[in-house]
Protein backbone atom coordinates (compact mmCIF):
# COMPACT_ATOMS: atom_id res chain seq x y z
CA UNK A 1 0.00 0.00 0.00
CA UNK A 2 1.38 3.56 -0.83
CA UNK A 3 2.52 5.51 2.43
CA UNK A 4 2.76 9.12 0.77
CA UNK A 5 -0.10 11.00 2.49
CA UNK A 6 1.17 14.29 0.98
CA UNK A 7 -0.03 13.73 -2.01
CA UNK A 8 -3.55 12.44 -3.61
CA UNK A 9 -5.59 9.54 -4.08
CA UNK A 10 -6.71 8.99 -8.01
CA UNK A 11 -10.09 7.01 -8.47
CA UNK A 12 -10.04 5.24 -12.05
CA UNK A 13 -13.97 6.26 -13.06
CA UNK A 14 -15.40 4.14 -15.87
CA UNK A 15 -19.03 4.05 -16.92
CA UNK A 16 -20.74 0.52 -16.25
CA UNK A 17 -21.94 -1.16 -19.34
CA UNK A 18 -23.90 -3.69 -17.55
CA UNK A 19 -25.85 -2.18 -14.81
CA UNK A 20 -25.52 1.34 -16.17
CA UNK A 21 -23.85 4.30 -13.47
CA UNK A 22 -20.11 4.42 -12.61
CA UNK A 23 -17.49 2.44 -11.02
CA UNK A 24 -14.58 3.82 -9.57
CA UNK A 25 -11.75 2.21 -7.84
CA UNK A 26 -8.42 3.46 -6.42
CA UNK A 27 -5.30 3.10 -7.98
CA UNK A 28 -2.82 1.41 -5.56
CA UNK A 29 -5.86 0.71 -2.29
CA UNK A 30 -8.38 -1.62 -2.08
CA UNK A 31 -11.09 1.14 -2.60
CA UNK A 32 -14.38 0.62 -5.09
CA UNK A 33 -17.57 2.00 -5.34
CA UNK A 34 -19.81 2.57 -8.00
CA UNK A 35 -22.61 4.94 -7.72
CA UNK A 36 -26.17 5.77 -10.73
CA UNK A 37 -25.43 9.25 -11.37
CA UNK A 38 -22.10 11.02 -11.11
CA UNK A 39 -23.21 12.99 -8.05
CA UNK A 40 -24.04 9.59 -6.14
CA UNK A 41 -20.82 7.94 -7.11
CA UNK A 42 -18.89 11.28 -5.56
CA UNK A 43 -20.64 11.07 -2.52
CA UNK A 44 -19.73 7.44 -2.29
CA UNK A 45 -15.82 7.81 -2.95
CA UNK A 46 -16.05 9.97 -0.05
CA UNK A 47 -18.01 7.39 1.94
CA UNK A 48 -15.32 4.92 0.74
CA UNK A 49 -12.36 6.94 1.53
CA UNK A 50 -13.70 7.76 5.19
CA UNK A 51 -14.08 4.16 6.14
CA UNK A 52 -10.55 2.97 4.26
CA UNK A 53 -8.66 5.70 6.60
CA UNK A 54 -9.79 5.72 9.47
CA UNK A 55 -8.63 8.48 11.94
CA UNK A 56 -5.53 6.58 13.44
CA UNK A 57 -4.13 6.40 9.65
CA UNK A 58 -2.73 9.30 7.26
CA UNK A 59 -4.03 10.45 4.50
CA UNK A 60 -3.98 12.05 1.08
CA UNK A 61 -4.95 15.52 1.40
CA UNK A 62 -6.92 15.22 -2.27
CA UNK A 63 -9.48 12.90 -3.95
CA UNK A 64 -9.02 13.17 -7.84
CA UNK A 65 -11.70 11.58 -9.97
CA UNK A 66 -10.50 10.23 -13.71
CA UNK A 67 -12.81 9.65 -15.81
CA UNK A 68 -11.98 7.09 -18.49
CA UNK A 69 -14.41 6.36 -21.43
CA UNK A 70 -14.22 3.71 -24.11
CA UNK A 71 -15.45 4.40 -27.50
CA UNK A 72 -15.69 1.61 -29.70
CA UNK A 73 -15.90 3.18 -33.89
CA UNK A 74 -16.40 0.71 -36.55
CA UNK A 75 -13.46 1.38 -39.65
Amino acid sequence: MPTSTDTEIIFMVRDDPLDGGFNASALGYAIHTQGDTFDELRSNVREAFDVFFDEDMPRPKIIRLHYVRDEVMAP
